[in-house]
């Protein structure tokens, strides 16, 4: 990889971080994401990717993209359903 693709690449991702950064609950599909960085389907899903993997975004059920408030899991613990007496 030349040294001016290693720059323009380091600086698309940091232009990505900082739009999630300045925009809590940004939420963005990959055509969305696409439309907005004018990216190629193969290097939105590269860079997504990377910052997929790199634990900075996560994709939702639906799959958007959203920025990952916490980088550890939530411990969560289900509580027992209380019934209800029906009069």
């Amino acid at each position: 990889m030349t040294p001016e693709r290693r720059h323009t690449i380091d600086e698309m991702i940091m232009r990505v971080q900082g739009e999630f950064l300045e925009m809590p609950g940004l939420r963005l599909t990959e055509p969305q994401a696409r439309r907005l960085w004018g990216l190629d389907p193969v290097s939105c899903g590269a860079l997504l990717g990377a910052l997929i993997e790199a634990k900075f975004l996560f994709r939702t059920r639906d799959g958007a993209i959203m920025r990952l408030e916490h980088s550890e899991p939530v411990k969560a613990a289900l509580r027992p359903r209380q019934s209800i007496a029906v009069a």
